[in-house]
């Protein structure tokens, strides 16, 4: 245990010690106040205040983590070692910046709180972020500096027995649409038909007869092959299913369809299932409830996972909605445009709501790539999908994090613009569970 001395406990020093010390280091901590008792404790201690008290550890401490709310920040990037940092501290620092405050900065997502650009879904995009902008959005920042800080912390108190975290991969899959061209209704199955032979599309022409004649597996009903390496590796898999209403966003066959509920309660036998809540629930909770017991009715068990619908996150509000519903995990921390680390770590954390200043229950997954960003928005093929998935693996992998991915179904698919990018997947798989950093 270390002792932990402020001048203030305030809601986000305990937070963002507790991910730091807890989380990521494994190493516990208690707080105190009090000088006395601080300056008469033997063991491994750390001063966070104005001024070094003695011989401790000590980290000049910035105003934020004593501040509430969120104003605009003026942010300097200078370098500890070859690190990208800021919150510049003094000589009398045991490190050159506050890695407390600028750690807070990055996990609370504080930035999305301030006025900003969003894209045409309404969505703080990574060009926005101090991570695009300096260079360090695929990096696991936050983990890097906490290790950083374990160097320093073992010169200091070399007797102290330090213990190490796992690795850990998580394959998540997003089911928008859980076939191409069965279980449509008429009306839909028609007008595919029509569009594919007036723009002279003979081949998707052919392939949906086929499969709706039962002559042809539907090329998007990808499910066994997923259980199939999920069984191979012994990895944990977790599917999050879209049973939202048809709008222009929300294309899946209907969830009163037989057929997708009896998937839905087959996954649930084998993998975990979460919520994929629909396009326009960032702003409607009322249909986010809906759709939450819905899928209740279907699995008959608490929904305590989900994934917004076009990663459509609004801070605070989306998590504000998640919690009043009792969901306790999210998988929606990360951008569409870019790969990488939204909340520059690779460590589950729980959301700090900084309009209320308290940490919350929900509990937040950050991914670190998804299909459709590397094939869509950054036009990549899957060998250079395979060498990014391999860098950012090796990233996570190097501080012990947890590797967290997104595919959908349709991306095994090998159909269409998906070609080539099944085998891609069971490559990722391979290069996520193996023991050692992967360069091929």
């Amino acid at each position: 245990m270390i002792v932990i001395y402020s001048h203030k406990i305030t809601p986000r020093v305990r937070y963002i010690f507790n991910h730091i010390f807890n989380r990521i280091l494994s190493i516990p901590v208690k707080f105190t106040t009090e000088v006395a008792e601080f300056v008469a404790h033997n063991g491994p201690k750390l001063s966070y205040t104005k001024a070094v008290l003695g011989a401790e550890f000590f980290i000049k401490s910035h105003e934020l983590l004593y501040e509430q709310g969120v104003s605009d920040l003026d942010i300097t990037i200078q370098k500890w070692d070859t690190v990208p940092c800021f919150f510049a501290t003094n000589l009398k620092s045991a490190i050159p910046f506050d890695i407390f405050a600028a750690s807070f900065y990055l996990i609370s997502r504080y930035e999305e709180y301030l006025p900003h650009v969003k894209d045409q879904h309404g969505r703080f995009t990574a060009q926005e972020s101090l991570a695009y902008k300096h260079k360090f959005l695929e990096k696991p920042l936050v983990d890097i500096w906490a290790f950083k800080l374990l160097d320093a912390l073992k010169e200091k108190f070399p007797n102290y027995e330090y213990k190490t975290r796992s690795y850990q991969f998580i394959s998540t899959v997003d089911v928008d649409n859980v076939f191409a061209y069965k279980h449509k209704s008429l009306v839909r199955t028609a007008g595919g038909f029509i569009n594919d032979f007036f723009r002279l599309k003979i081949l998707d022409f052919w392939n949906r007869f086929m499969v709706l004649v039962n002559l042809r597996k539907d090329p998007f009903d990808t499910f066994q092959k997923i259980l199939a390496f999920h069984k191979e590796y012994e990895i944990r898999t977790i599917f999050f299913f879209l049973i939202g209403n048809y709008t222009t966003y929300d294309t899946n066959v209907s969830a009163s369809k037989s057929k997708y509920r009896l998937l839905i309660k087959e996954m649930v036998d084998y993998a975990e299932v979460g919520l994929h809540p629909s396009y326009f629930t960032m702003q409607n909770q009322a249909m986010l409830k809906k759709e939450k017991m819905r899928m209740e009715g279907i699995t008959n068990m608490p929904v305590s996972k989900s994934r917004q619908h076009y990663l459509r996150v609004e801070l605070p509000k989306t998590y504000q909605q998640l919690i009043d519903l009792e969901i306790l995990e999210d998988f929606s921390m990360g951008y569409a445009n870019h790969t990488g680390f939204r909340a520059s770590t690779c460590t589950p954390f729980y959301f700090y709501d900084l309009y209320f200043e308290i940490q919350t229950p929900l509990k937040v997954y950050p991914f670190a790539l998804m299909d459709t960003t590397l094939n869509d928005y950054m036009k990549l093929t899957p060998k250079q999908s395979l060498g990014k998935i391999r860098d950012l693996r090796n990233e996570v992998r190097a501080v012990n994090g947890t590797f967290i991915t997104l595919f959908h179904n349709e991306s095994l698919s090998d159909y269409l613009r998906w070609k080539g990018w099944k085998r891609l997947y069971e490559s990722m798989v391979k290069i996520a569970t193996s023991k050692y950093d992967s360069y091929y």
